[in-house]
């Protein structure tokens, strides 16, 4: 069965005001702004950027989805989860700094921005599924409040499932830090004990009393630990580590597991709009400016997260007449989306309504 898929064809030179009206457009196709009530608290899922990222969606482009959902509710607000890495987004006060940085400040959206796992990414909640590789997905506590849902993707490359969209967007960038190291890896971390300085702050935030110290070193039982993944952003010296899971298949997977488990929370809450705009080769996680590797294409949008990433993936393809997504990490990106169909995420075939 064929989803919908809209589409606007858009690019940089059109201006902020241009491009707010288009995804305006895409938007209001979804029809999602029918199934929000006047009490409901709508969370807008972004990727504020990293530091010195320019290829993030930009606050001006949203200003007019948002002014449609506050016709209906005040409850609207803007947000992400902190990031399972040590940096600028590992804490809620970095990262929305630098989300205010970037532009995403009530000033110019009207609405506030909210990290959606708490302070340091331990405010979650979970989601039975009970599927291939995830049993229960940890999210963010912030979404598991919230009534409805709609989920901004800028569309890029990416190194771990070969390209970025819908599916990462809500499957990654809304699990807590324990989810997230659940996706990223299937062991727990360890400790480098040369690296280690034995300053306890681990044995401190560790929730499950797992770090104990072994030879003047902290040391990680392993039977005690979680997962959480705390330890790995409270040490200052770099000496926890974890294995970054290098099947790319096993990752993409998990990846479209998470994923479901939000789309089947919002039943029918939950829209997606992908931007075709400045496709980097890779995601916005990357502190650095990237050229685009295609020309802009345009604004997407849909009620399935598969069709709208089957349908970003296609079109990005055809503008630059090959399979850059695949040729930019020699990568199946295919799995994400096959997985999703085969659990029920959604379909990849989709008709594409040009607005």
């Amino acid at each position: 069965m064929s989803s919908k898929v809209y589409f606007i064809p858009a690019k940089r030179e059109d201006g902020n005001e241009v491009l707010a009206q288009k995804a305006e457009r895409v938007f209001l196709k979804t029809a999602l702004h029918e199934q929000i009530e006047n009490d409901s608290f709508v969370a807008i899922k972004i990727h504020f950027g990293e530091k010195r990222n320019t290829g993030y969606i930009k606050p001006q482009w949203i200003i007019n989805i948002i002014r449609q959902i506050k016709k209906i509710t005040s409850r609207v607000f803007i947000t992400d989860s902190n990031t399972l890495y040590v940096g600028s987004r590992s804490n809620s006060v970095e990262h929305l700094l630098l989300a205010e940085e970037h532009g995403f400040k009530p000033e110019i959206l009207g609405i506030p921005a909210i990290i959606a796992d708490g302070l340091i990414g331990r405010d979650d909640g979970e989601i039975q599924v009970n599927l291939k590789h995830v049993k229960s997905a940890k999210v963010g506590s912030l979404f598991l409040n919230s009534d409805a849902m709609i989920c901004l993707s800028h569309f890029t490359g990416h190194i771990q499932s070969g390209f970025g969209g819908a599916i990462k967007n809500l499957g990654m960038g809304c699990a807590s830090r324990a989810g997230k190291l659940e996706q990223h890896s299937d062991v727990h971390p360890w400790i480098n004990s040369k690296l280690c300085s034995n300053c306890g702050v681990c044995f401190d935030y560790c929730p499950a009393q797992a770090i104990v110290e072994k030879g003047d070193k902290a040391f990680i039982i392993e039977d005690k630990c979680i997962g959480c993944g705390e330890c790995l952003v409270v040490c200052s010296v770099g000496a926890v580590k974890f294995n970054w899971d290098s099947d790319s298949v096993r990752v993409q997977e998990k990846m479209s597991e998470y994923a479901y488990s939000l789309r089947h929370f919002f039943n029918g809450r939950i829209n997606f709009i992908n931007f075709l705009i400045e496709v980097t080769k890779d995601c916005d996680c990357m502190s650095k400016d990237q050229p685009a590797v295609v020309e802009d294409i345009g604004i997407l949008g849909s009620l399935d997260p598969v069709a709208i990433d089957q349908a970003s993936a296609d079109l990005v393809n055809e503008k630059s007449g090959k399979d850059i997504l695949r040729a930019g990490y020699d990568m199946d990106w295919s799995v994400q989306l096959e997985h999703g169909v085969e659990i029920g995420l959604g379909s990849r075939h989709y008709d594409l309504i040009k607005l």
